[in-house]
């Protein structure tokens, strides 16, 4: 064969102009791409770091909310002359007493009865038996920080009802009350019982029982508070008042515990809450009974119902919400 031509290894002036200083000439091809980030299997999967606030600083939310709660209760309802009025006419409505209820059997007001706990003289074993409880959960499942926690929901609950009733919180007499009505103070120290001691349950025991645990405690919520919202022995107020008062004091402890510590997600049956919650209106419904007034006997009854949900919210509710916000993020 012949030697090739040298107009053939010419090449054309505008391939030259595009040729690169080292000499090579590359040609983009259909196998090459520009640059692009390499892509991380994972990295859809995972939502990017959240710098706002919610994760840390808005966990201090619920106990404020619940103590702006507390003083809003008291403010309506005791230091206005139309929510004195209007607790007050709720004693006229019916007889004087407890004798018409229909828990007056087993309210120990009775002579003879035992009282269903801690009702009359069975507040203070009541409490005694619970603190003795949450130590010996501590100290079986091991678990110091929640139990110190526990502790203290119910030390503060119980002890900070005695000075708010004593001192922060008085009664003032806005219109006259009759003087049997001026020795109730706020908030109901009956209620504070079953509230702190179920919350505080809640922090020591295995989160696969934390919802069965917290229904138990909030069906006898609404039990007391009813029992004590339609017997006369506190007013709707004081027993709102103290609930939120356990509230303020689990969310606050909450807040304090490490986020290790502190109380997470539990799972529970989706139909858990509409049974829990059913079950407390007619227990609600069954302990404010009475045979002499319907109005006293409803207003009594919604009372301990809105106790029992509170309560409920801040015990199962509020950890699987706070869970859910910070879980990763699925494509």
């Amino acid at each position: 064969m012949g030697r090739p031509s040298p107009a053939a290894h010419v090449v054309p002036q505008d391939v030259r102009d595009r040729t690169p200083p080292n000499g090579r000439n590359r040609t983009m091809t259909q196998h090459d791409s520009p640059s692009l980030p390499a892509h991380r299997p994972g990295a859809s999967r995972q939502a990017p770091e959240d710098p706002s606030p919610s994760r840390t600083t808005r966990l201090w939310m619920p106990a404020l909310l619940y103590t702006l709660g507390l003083l809003t209760v008291y403010l309506l309802a005791i230091c206005t002359p139309w929510g004195q009025r209007a607790e007050n006419a709720l004693f006229d409505l019916g007889k004087q007493g407890g004798e018409e209820a229909w828990i007056y059997p087993l309210s120990g007001s009775a002579y003879g009865s035992t009282p269903l706990p801690p009702m009359e003289l069975s507040a203070k074993p009541t409490l005694m038996a619970g603190l003795a409880v949450i130590v010996v959960l501590t100290l079986v499942r091991r678990c110091w920080r929640q139990g110190c926690a526990a502790l203290g929901v119910v030390i503060l609950t119980t002890g900070g009802k005695e000075v708010l009733k004593s001192t922060i919180l008085p009664r003032p007499d806005l219109v006259g009350a009759p003087e049997n009505l001026l020795d109730q103070g706020f908030p109901s120290g009956h209620t504070a019982i079953p509230a702190a001691l179920t919350l505080a349950a809640v922090l020591v025991v295995s989160p696969r029982i934390r919802p069965y645990v917290a229904m138990a405690g909030v069906l006898w919520l609404a039990c007391i508070a009813a029992a004590s919202a339609t017997m006369g022995g506190h007013r709707p107020s004081e027993v709102l008042g103290a609930t939120l008062l356990a509230c303020a004091c689990y969310g606050l402890a909450t807040w304090l515990l490490p986020p290790a510590a502190a109380p997470g997600a539990t799972r529970s049956p989706r139909a858990l809450p509409v049974i829990t919650l059913t079950l407390a209106l007619a227990v609600a419904l069954v302990s404010g009974a009475r045979n002499d007034t319907l109005t006293r006997s409803l207003v009594s009854a919604a009372t301990a119902f809105i106790c029992a949900a509170l309560v409920w919210y801040a015990a199962v509710g509020r950890p699987a919400h706070t869970a859910r916000r910070t879980r990763p993020a699925l494509d």
